[in-house]
Parts: structure tokens; C-alpha cells; sequence
């Protein structure tokens, strides 16, 4: 069985970017979650630095997470993102993740 893959994104708004910035997230949620290899595509925002946003992600395997990155809402973000913000994402896999067969090594 592939392991699941997990995107982990810090997007932190540039001055006077916040309300676009989670405008753009928020409209990723919908058109990611129909994806068919999507398990999760959750927003955060840190409680500390409210222009702070925190993508939780969750993809069936790496093929979903290359399928998401080549959709039309995808590429739209990314036309766009780095006016509103500076980021960082991280494409993990499971050690030992509740409720997930553990990945085999290799």
C-alpha cells in the first residue's frame, strides 16, 4: 500500500495582506476537498499572529498531491500567493500516525 501524503503549509500575510490572503485560502478549501485523492484540506490561523495561516493537508499518496498541484485552483494560487505572502510548505510522510497503516521502509 502507497503511505499517505501530508502537506504542511506556513503562510504568514505581508503587511495589509491578511484579508486577501485568507480569501485565497478560503476559496482553495471546496475545489481541494472534491479532489479525488484529497483526505483533508484544512486552514488554521495562529492564535498569536492572526496574519499567520497554517495548511493542514492530507492526500491519499504523492500521485494525489501531484494531481492537486496540476488543477486549475492550484495554479491560480500559485499566480498569486507570493504577492500576499511569504510561505513555506512541506510535503511529509507518516512514522507513526493514529489511524494510517504504518509506512514500510525503503
Amino acid at each position: 500500500m502507497k503511505s499517505r501524503a501530508k502537506i504542511v503549509a506556513v503562510l504568514t500575510a505581508k503587511a495589509g495582506n491578511e484579508p486577501a490572503l485568507e480569501e485565497l485560502l478560503r476559496g482553495m478549501v471546496a475545489p481541494s476537498r472534491e479532489e479525488p485523492g484529497n483526505l483533508r484540506w484544512d486552514i488554521w490561523q495562529d492564535a498569536a499572529q492572526p496574519g499567520r495561516f497554517v495548511l493542514d493537508e492530507l492526500y491519499r499518496d504523492e500521485s494525489a498531491v501531484a494531481a492537486h498541484r496540476a488543477t486549475s485552483h492550484f495554479q491560480h494560487y500559485l499566480a498569486v500567493v507570493d504577492t500576499l505572502a511569504e510561505r513555506q510548505a512541506h510535503v511529509v510522510r507518516p512514522v507513526v500516525v493514529a489511524d494510517l497503516v504504518p509506512a514500510t521502509k525503503g
